[in-house]
């Protein structure tokens, strides 16, 4: 499990048992109280993203937890801390998910959080959150993908990435 500087985004590799069928992959355990926070699951949703497709930027404010896990393509998962006081303000984390890694991802809902699918392959993706959805009254404020107000200070505890400064370009040209 790690910690990735913006306090509860944690990322856990899952283990992946194969055998001459395929393989086994335990995806959320309840015991797993480290990684939870004591927290357990409301809702289970499947999100399906052609390449290239970014789903942002949004956050709760009653306290929902989201697990995201890749389970066909690939995706970039970030999180945004823009809190008045926080001693992360403006501090991003960018988390890279394959269908090769398997990986549950824990972003608390107070962050500004979303996702791009990467590659050439639409990504699946099965999420989990501990709140249900309330339809007349839902827990989601959002702001545009390319809302030129997120401008990190630091990515993923890095202060000299190239980017940081700058405001979030989910299309970034990868480093090389």
């Amino acid at each position: 499990m790690s910690d990735l500087g913006l306090k509860g985004v944690r990322v856990i590799d899952l283990k992946r048992i194969p055998d001459e069928r395929g393989f086994f992959c335990e995806a959320l355990r309840k015991d797993w109280q480290k990684f939870l926070e004591n927290e357990w699951i409301e809702q289970a949703n499947i999100s399906y993203s052609y390449p290239n497709v970014v789903r942002a930027w949004h956050r709760h404010h009653r306290g929902q937890v989201d697990y995201f896990l890749v389970l066909q393509g690939a995706m970039k998962i970030c999180a945004y801390d823009d809190e008045e006081g926080s001693e992360t303000k403006n501090h991003l984390v960018e988390i890279f998910c394959t269908e090769h890694r398997p990986q549950l991802v824990r972003i608390p809902g107070h962050y500004w959080h979303g996702t791009k699918t990467v590659g050439n392959r639409p990504s699946l993706t099965v999420y989990f959150v501990t709140k249900l959805y309330d339809y007349k009254n839902p827990d989601e404020e959002r702001r545009p993908w390319n809302d030129p107000s997120v401008v990190p200070i630091c990515i993923n505890g890095k202060k000299d990435d190239p980017r940081v400064g700058k405001p979030w370009d989910w299309f970034y040209p990868v480093h090389k």
